[in-house]
């Protein structure tokens, strides 16, 4: 399936499907890294239906939730956290919808497996950013899962992290810190008794 329909399929149980995948201590540990404070302006990059904005929100940062799948985002508006400060838009991780230097934060929670080129949308998420603004990725470290390509649309098995740093760095982004969230994500097969379970890496970068 195209990995666009594939998300607008799975739309409606998403929620569902995230909770048995990953906790909301990856949340937890993104929202820490990231330093957030309110009345800033955040991009949420492949936003689903609102992991990492829900967090945002209740941190009184005004948020523009970004995905390709519009029942993704649908589902996400009618959401109860939802407020003002929200705007949804769909768009592509490779040329996103937003001015140069214009955002205080992007982040990209297990979008960038899910990228043609993570290096290309690395620089474009950067080029958003204020400078002094800060970026945070989380996704899986690398595997061998090799199911999760056909299953679940995914179109890397996972990342170094020395390629992280190395992609941020070619990005103009310092201080970069790539480390382990502590936690796992694990995604059963469907058509085998195998599970994906594996780390979860997080990445964070200045402009």
């Amino acid at each position: 399936m195209h990995e666009r329909g594939y998300f607008d399929e799975i739309a409606p149980r998403w929620d569902d499907m995230r909770q048995t995948y990953f906790s909301e201590r990856v949340r937890d540990r993104v929202l820490s890294e990231a330093r957030v404070q309110p009345r800033k302006l955040a991009v949420d990059v492949g936003a689903g239906t609102g992991f990492i904005t829900e967090g945002l929100i209740g941190h009184g940062v005004e948020v523009l939730a970004i995905d390709e799948s519009l029942p993704m985002l649908q589902v996400l508006r009618r959401k109860a956290f939802v407020t003002a400060g929200l705007h949804c838009c769909t768009g592509s991780a490779e040329r996103l919808p937003v001015r140069t230097g214009a955002v205080d934060y992007v982040f990209a929670n297990m979008c960038l497996h899910h990228v043609v080129h993570p290096a290309a949308v690395i620089g474009e998420m950067a080029r958003i950013l204020k400078k002094g603004g800060t970026l945070i990725i989380t996704d899986c470290d690398e595997h061998a899962f090799a199911f999760l390509l056909e299953e679940t649309a995914d179109l890397w098995m996972g990342f170094r992290r020395e390629d992280i740093n190395a992609w941020f760095a070619e990005a103009g982004l310092r201080d970069i810190v790539v480390s382990s969230t502590g936690e796992q994500v694990c995604v059963p097969s469907k058509s085998t008794d195998n599970c994906a379970n594996n780390s979860i890496f997080i990445a964070r970068g200045t402009k």
